[in-house]
């Protein structure tokens, strides 16, 4: 029973490419001393390296190489025969030329994937939006939990980089309509890739300024195989009240998009336009997932919300954990009454 287990956990983390120290090594080892047989090396090779998703969108070249490296080096200290196989896959990628980018793969409960093709750095060009970050993992997980926050509504997520969050909301929650926000050029054409590449079919007007849902145009509800999809290019300093209500979101995200205390003020002013212009009507729900990173930017941006009267409660932790990441006790999901 042990070892489909173990294989399992090391393709979620392989697939997602989590660092090699976040692996059961360990467990691998005990295993391999108590049973010096291939057969759970084979299992755990076909659940990585050569399953379907990494042959088809593989990880970086340094990361299959390093792991596979490691996974012999487990291999190796037991008293298994060798396994060809395990050698023939690492030559196969000693051979390969290092990249820019690689993909990522987050498993979701439904059984499906998201793929995303990423930046291997932190930092690529001058933007940290070609990477999928903790916060976004953490508000993820949560939107699954509480589909029915976003099941047939409009959801707007400011500052979407590569498109992590609305993907999978997409995929699991049933919105009625995703649209993705973000404004550095490199991080919306890369945005537009993923979208594509997860098989959906954006709307025909994506992607250069907001775009807009024409009133009385939204047509029957759709199924989660087609929520209506845009890509908006979304400056945070320009955009103006009337573009943003007329996309009628009833649901507006955001992960991470709190590190900056020169960007609080634009963020501020973005969740103000978006407050109702005529009287009865409902404002839309808000929710922001935020690593605080330095408390007094986290106190900052608090401090700004009071100011034009924007309240905000933490939502308590969920208790759902699908992704493997540093689960951090400064990673947490702010409800803003807007």
């Amino acid at each position: 029973m042990a070892e489909p287990e173990l294989g399992l956990r090391f393709q979620r983390r392989f697939l997602a490419a989590r660092q090699l120290r976040s692996f059961p090594w360990p467990e691998l080892e005990q295993n391999l001393r108590t049973s010096p047989d291939a057969s759970l090396l084979v299992e755990i090779l076909h659940k990585t390296v050569l399953h379907p998703l990494c042959v088809k969108y593989p990880p970086s070249t340094k990361y299959r190489r390093c792991f596979l490296t490691e996974l012999i080096k487990k291999h190796e200290s037991t008293a298994a025969e060798p396994l060809d196989e395990l050698y023939d896959t690492l030559a196969g990628i000693l051979n390969e030329e290092e990249s820019t980018r690689c993909y990522k793969h987050y498993l979701l409960p439904t059984g499906e994937s998201v793929t995303l093709s990423e930046s291997v750095a932190i930092i690529s060009g001058g933007t940290t939006g070609l990477v999928t970050w903790d916060a976004a993992l953490h508000l993820t997980e949560w939107a699954i939990e509480n589909s029915a926050v976003f099941r047939d509504r409009t959801v707007l997520e400011l500052g979407s980089g590569i498109g992590f969050t609305g993907i999978a909301v997409c995929k699991t929650c049933d919105p009625k309509m995703y649209v993705f926000s973000d404004h550095h050029p490199g991080v919306l054409k890369q945005l537009t890739e993923n979208i594509r590449l997860n098989g959906f079919v954006l709307e025909p007007q994506a992607t250069r300024h907001i775009q807009t849902e024409p009133r009385g145009q939204e047509g029957d509800t759709t199924n989660r195989q087609n929520p209506k999809l845009i890509v908006a290019e979304l400056d945070w300093g320009a955009v103006t009240a009337k573009e943003l209500s007329d996309l009628q979101p009833d649901v507006v995200i955001a992960a991470d998009v709190v590190y900056d205390p020169e960007a609080i003020s634009a963020l501020i002013g973005v969740l103000q336009k978006l407050s109702p212009s005529r009287a009865g009507s409902k404002p839309p729900e808000a929710y922001i997932a935020l690593t605080i990173r330095n408390p007094d930017t986290y106190h900052l941006f608090q401090a700004e919300l009071g100011k034009v009267g924007i309240g905000s409660q933490i939502i308590p932790a969920h208790n759902n954990r699908i992704f493997v990441y540093d689960m951090q006790p400064n990673v947490t999901i702010l409800q803003l009454f807007i």
